[in-house]
Formats: structure tokens, sequence, C-alpha cells
């Protein structure tokens, strides 16, 4: 069975050696860069499956690197570690695609469990799993490919990320219906997974930012105060 291969791009040795000591432990075969650049030479040339991305790195920090994997690979899971665990950080990256963020200091279970879930949650989600949609959505006045993971509304065109099409598939198939924040996240973040419903509201408010006319005042996926959001299609 082949090892689940695991990048780290993180310039302080002693976590680096750190990481890779428990990663190894836990069977993943690991992968190292010590800045920004070389993480995107070696991601292209060995294609991991994971990746921990150091937000502070020489070089390229990690959210240019998170943008630069982006644009060519929409499905790889990306988890960003932080040292400041400032929110404009944590938005950043969710806007450039990380699935996942993990502030300095961390402890190791929890970093494995968030990995672990990562790996689980994030596979690309395609027609055959989903058979009940078609594979193009029509969402309000936009218009979207699952299987290309890209998109349209007029003469705008953007691209979703792994997590945003999971997140607009649990939407679609369920319209009308009102989900609450925690039952979206287990819908699509899983039931382990150690985040906070503001996560939630990111990823929404950046998939408002792509789909809706008006994002400040959304009428496809629409606010439930109190409670969570409602999906009108």
């Amino acid at each position: 069975m082949k090892s689940i291969t695991i990048l780290i791009a993180e310039d302080d040795a002693h976590l680096r050696l750190g990481l890779i000591d428990t990663l190894e432990a836990e069977g993943y075969r690991v992968l190292t860069a010590v800045d920004g650049a070389e993480a995107i030479e070696v991601y292209f040339a060995e294609r991991p499956d994971l990746l921990l991305l150091d937000v502070m790195m020489p070089q390229k920090n990690g959210f240019e690197v998170c943008r630069a994997i982006r644009k060519a690979e929409g499905r790889v899971p990306i988890i960003m570690l932080t040292a400041k665990g400032e929110e404009i950080d944590k938005v950043l990256g969710l806007e450039l695609g990380a699935d996942d963020y993990v502030t300095k200091p961390f402890g190791l279970h929890e970093l494995r469990a968030r990995i672990s879930a990562v790996l689980r949650r994030a596979a690309p989600v395609d027609a055959d799993s989903v058979p009940q949609l078609p594979e193009i959505l029509h969402v309000g006045a936009a218009e979207i490919d699952r299987k290309g993971y890209q998109g349209r509304r007029g003469d705008f065109r953007f691209s979703l990320t792994a997590r945003e099409m999971q997140l607009l598939e649990t939407f679609f198939a369920r319209p009308g219906e009102v989900l609450s924040r925690n039952r979206l996240l287990n819908l699509v973040w899983g039931i382990d997974y150690f985040g906070t419903t503001r996560t939630l509201d990111q990823h929404v408010a950046q998939l408002r930012k792509k789909i809706e006319c008006d994002p400040q005042a959304p009428t496809v996926i629409v606010t439930v105060h109190g409670v969570g959001y409602r999906f009108e299609g």
C-alpha cells in the first residue's frame, strides 16, 4: 500500500525535525523544504498528498506558496502553520485555498488529528460520489463546472477550492433547508473537526464573493441568524 506523503515547509530546524519524527512514526512519508521557493519546487516534483506550510518563511512565504499551488492544483489538502494567531492571517490563508490552520505553539496530538481529518474530508467530490447532482451547477447567476472546479458569473470567471466545492455541493443538494453551522461542519469538515464555526463563516464569505451578484446582500446562500444558512439556489 502506497504511503501518504506529506510535505513540511518550515524554516525552523528544531520544529521541522520534530515534525519529521512525529509523522514518520505515524507511517507517513515525509518531504521537507526550508523556504517557500524550495517548497514549490518539491511540490511539483513529488506531488505530495498533503502540505504543512509555515506562514513566515524566507524566499516565499506560506501564502505565496499556497497561491502558486492552488493556481495549478485545486485538490491537494493544505494546512497553514502560523505563529501569529491573528484572524487576518487565517482569513487570508482560507481565501487562498488553505483547508485548515494550526496556531503555534500546537500540540502534536491536535496536529495529527487535523491531518487525519483533512486527508479524509478534503478529497475531491466527483460526479460518481454525488450522482444526484449535475456536472454543471446553475447557482443564482453563476455556472459551476464541478469536474473542473471552475465557474463564471457573467464575464467574471473564478476557481473553487476543493473545500468550497464540497460546501457548495452540500448546499445545492439541500435547497431551502436551514442548515445549522454545526451540521455544516459535520457534513463538510467531518465530525472530528477541531475548528470553530468561524472557519465555516469565512468559507461561506469567500464562496459568496464568487457566486453572489452582491456578496453584501446575498440571495443564494442566505444567513439564518442564530442558526446557520439556507440555500435559495
